[in-house]
């Protein structure tokens, strides 16, 4: 699978480059923009030199039409696949966090307004569609798209994928206070992401439920031709989890703390055992839900 391997060398060597190239970059910035962390600036540098890397590949490989970006059916039907994704991703995803706040993990603030609900709302909305849009055009378009092309197991390519996409989002979950940067700060964040494989235990439940989303989402691309219906569940669940957070506080002490992950408050054996659920629902019904398509290519 030669595409599959140039994206892990685009990311791969993204990682490295960030690594080195984030200390002298926050010399600069920091005096400008304090509140901006270390960690934060290395993924943003990483996602930056990732874009340059896939562009390349883009060219390489000539990745270039609408289908290879996920975006091949018509842009009506596009809309309203990806509309109806938003509306089943929020649906889909109400009855976890309902299911959070009447088990005592998460708590609602009781100083919680229809302002700060309103406000908590939009900003899981707009979060929710930028994610969307930037990691299904990424992952389901351009990576799955130009994999499964070359693949002749493609329950393989997609689970590899998945993977792909679990792991990445441990990258910003490693903080380095600024009283802590040095010149090898870069170095230091690579190793913290690696700590976290190492005792997987900790990160376990989280990489498993993303894992089984990448699965889904990457279904639910091949099935129908396009990313709509990803680009629009993803912001839905986006939406759904960010919202969530905003207007609620993680308990500690309940007995059932286990079902949501440390790493991020969220996802976990909850999220994983309910997206098992859905994936299979899907599989099912799949021909009453979305188009058929046996290729994109």
């Amino acid at each position: 699978m030669r595409s599959l391997t140039l994206f892990i060398l685009a990311i791969v060597g993204s990682l490295v480059l960030a690594a080195v190239l984030t200390y002298p970059l926050y010399v600069v910035i920091h005096p400008l923009q304090p509140v901006w962390r270390f960690d934060k600036i290395a993924t943003r540098l990483f996602q930056l030199l990732a874009l340059f890397a896939v562009l390349i590949i883009v060219k390489k490989r000539a990745l270039t039409t609408r289908h290879a970006w996920g975006y091949g059916t018509h842009k009506v039907l596009w809309r309203k696949q990806a509309l109806w994704g938003v509306l089943v991703g929020i649906a889909s995803m109400l009855p976890i966090s309902l299911a959070m706040d009447l088990l005592g993990i998460r708590t609602v603030s009781p100083m919680l307004d229809s302002s700060q609900l309103l406000h908590a709302l939009l900003a899981g909305l707009g979060s929710g569609l930028a994610v969307g849009f930037l990691e299904e055009t990424f992952f389901r378009g351009l990576m799955q798209g130009a994999v499964l092309a070359e693949s002749k197991k493609p329950w393989v390519s997609l689970l590899l994928i998945s993977l792909i996409y679990a792991s990445l989002h441990f990258l910003a979950r490693v903080r380095i206070p600024a009283e802590a940067v040095t010149w090898h700060s870069g170095l230091d964040l690579l190793a913290g992401v690696a700590a976290q494989f190492a005792t997987p235990s900790t990160i376990l439940d989280a990489f498993l439920s993303l894992t089984a989303v990448g699965m889904f989402l990457g279904l639910i691309t091949q099935w129908s031709g396009s990313i709509a219906w990803a680009v629009g569940l993803h912001a839905g669940w986006v939406m759904m989890m960010r919202t969530t957070i905003g207007i609620t506080t993680l308990e500690s002490h309940t007995p059932h703390r286990w079902l949501v992950s440390q790493s991020d408050g969220y996802t976990g054996w909850l999220v994983l055992s309910w997206t098992i659920l859905l994936t299979l629902a899907l599989i099912v019904s799949r021909r009453r839900l979305i188009s058929v398509h046996p290729s994109r290519h």
